[in-house]
């Protein structure tokens, strides 16, 4: 599989032919929204068996090996040339197809309404031969210890038929918000948190989830250790129906972080108690704050550098975002971004002729644009290069594997790229 970024004057036809792709397979891998218009600096995935690197200032074959991960004793016998002649800048070498590694893939989908919109169906359909679970998003906990449910649609069906393990996702949701105060009622009342268990229990065995999943987030710090004690005794009753545990972490960077969003969530302790977790690594640009990458490769490695100091980083999910923010400038706090899926980015760049540019230290692509209006827009979102980043350093960290947030944007790039990079398990 190769990651081509669209240089200026070139032609699907030209990007094709230097390959040995066919400009239907390159439109058909990409889903592309603009195949008569390409954007300079998309990034295109091109979908041939290996790929081909192309010699950069300063390269020697050792460097180009290490890059690639192929010994260059044997990169230099694949492409017929001796490692003792020097490299001109600009060849061309082919690299032969990557090994694979297995990992676990775990994706939310999340209703809203009463129904499952079609649209969340489809994209769940695309999904779920790439994912070893399947999360409908949310059971909400209610204060007495019952469950409201989300709508379930096809979605249960949709997963059993590609083998996904159900995820059921329990969050402390009272009318779209995170609240402390039912958590610290689930937490501390042992009557109610007695039948919320045996709810779970019921609801699970109905719809035939495998993983129970909590999402509690801004918990009361002074409820950290009735947290820990709660999924002991959770994971206690759900093992004697052969289920997971999992739960979600807010992103930090040390146990003695502040702030109400990570106090009470215990790396270690969740390390040692539950089957694995989605650390939540993403949303440093969101839709409230400044215009920024959705998940900078930096802070990122930063939170899971210092997760897998506290757990096993086989218990590890990263998260990811399949989206990304369209600011309107000057941003000004109480602005609000608007969501939009990596090929939306693509098409807006591609209506208002503007080029796509890519932070090498965010590993995240971006642009701005001024709209019929005349104002100015700052774009950051997701492409090829970003995710394949981000799988690069879920294999350097030998992670379990990625979550993601979720279905319904559309981003063909990223379900190529795990089956060029991974075996997904299933379980």
């Amino acid at each position: 599989m190769q990651v081509h970024v669209v240089q200026p004057n070139q032609s699907l036809f030209g990007i094709a032919q230097a390959y040995g792709s066919t400009v239907n397979d390159i439109i058909e891998a990409n889903e592309l929204p603009n195949p008569n218009q390409l954007v300079i600096g998309q990034a295109l995935v091109i979908p041939i068996v290996g790929s081909f690197y192309y010699v950069q200032p300063g390269d020697s074959w050792w460097s180009i090996g290490q890059k690639v991960g192929v010994p260059y004793q044997e990169l230099a016998q694949i492409n017929g040339i001796s490692i003792n002649q020097p490299l001109q800048v600009g060849l061309r070498l082919y690299i032969p197809p990557r090994q694979k590694t297995e990992a676990e893939f775990n994706a939310y989908v999340e209703p809203y309404g009463e129904t499952v919109a079609p649209n969340l169906e489809e994209s769940a359909r695309e999904a779920a031969p790439y994912l070893t679970y399947l999360a409908p998003f949310s059971f909400q906990a209610k204060r007495d210890g019952t469950l409201e449910e989300p709508a379930l649609g096809n979605l249960l069906e949709i997963g059993r038929a590609n083998n996904n393990v159900l995820m059921m996702a329990i969050t402390n949701q009272e009318e779209g918000s995170f609240s402390d105060e039912l958590g610290r009622i689930l937490l501390n009342d042992q009557e109610i948190q007695n039948r919320f268990l045996d709810n779970i229990v019921a609801t699970a065995k109905k719809y035939g989830f495998r993983d129970i999943h909590f999402d509690f987030e801004y918990l009361r710090p002074q409820d950290k250790e009735a947290y820990n004690q709660f999924l002991r005794k959770a994971k206690a009753r759900f093992s004697q129906e052969g289920w997971l545990l999992s739960t979600a972490l807010a992103p930090k960077t040390s146990a003695e972080q502040e702030g109400k969003w990570y106090e009470a969530h215990d790396y270690k302790a969740h390390g040692e108690i539950v089957d694995f977790v989605v650390i939540m690594t993403y949303e440093w640009g969101y839709s409230g704050g400044p215009p920024m990458a959705v998940s900078p490769i930096g802070p990122v490695r930063e939170v899971l550098e210092y997760a897998i100091s506290e757990m096993p980083p086989s218990k590890i999910l990263m998260g990811q975002n399949l989206y990304g923010y369209d600011w309107t400038l000057p941003f000004e706090q109480g602005d609000t971004a608007k969501a939009v899926s990596p090929q939306q980015a693509i098409q807006i760049a591609a209506e208002n002729n503007v080029p796509i540019e890519y932070s090498v230290e965010d590993q995240a692509p971006h642009f701005t644009y001024r709209d019929a209006e005349g104002r100015e827009h700052e774009v950051w979102f997701e492409d090829a290069r970003s995710i394949q980043a981000k799988f690069d350093l879920l294999k350097e960290l030998q992670l379990r594997g990625m979550s993601y947030w979720k279905l319904g944007l559309s981003f063909p790039q990223n379900w190529l790229l795990i089956s060029d990079n991974f075996n997904v398990r299933k379980r």
